[in-house]
């Protein structure tokens, strides 16, 4: 059975360059264009969850980096590894910040990407 991994990127074509390019390597992907999908993450029981930053779902109130410190602190979900997507610049202490696993600076190598996924799901 191929892991699954979540894909939250609200970019169509990012989100889907990324569906595409998991899936061809064998991974079971579930992809969305918001957050809602992770009200239930462990419906999904992703092997890794690859989140963007900056949803454009979110005004101020929450981003990527306040959803993964949401999954780390939550027992339940503590052990699904996350890594933050972003084009910024200080996306290093945004990923610490939000006690993600890694990050992946925008725009990223497919290669890059996919050695990290492969890091990260066993």
């Amino acid at each position: 059975m191929a892991k699954k991994i979540l894909v939250i990127e609200d970019d169509k074509d990012i989100r889907d360059t990324i569906v595409y390019i998991l899936e061809e390597e064998g991974y079971d992907v579930v992809s969305s264009g918001d957050s809602k999908i992770l009200k239930k993450v462990t419906e999904h029981n992703p092997g890794l969850i690859l989140m963007d930053n900056w949803l454009t779902e979110w005004k101020s109130d929450a981003n990527g980096q306040q959803l993964s410190k949401e999954l780390k602190t939550n027992p339940q979900t503590n052990h699904i590894p996350v890594i933050i997507i972003s084009a910024v610049s200080n996306i290093k202490e945004i990923a610490e910040e939000g006690l993600a696993d890694s990050y992946l600076k925008k725009p990223f190598d497919m290669g890059v990407l996919v050695e990290m996924v492969k890091k990260f799901v066993i």
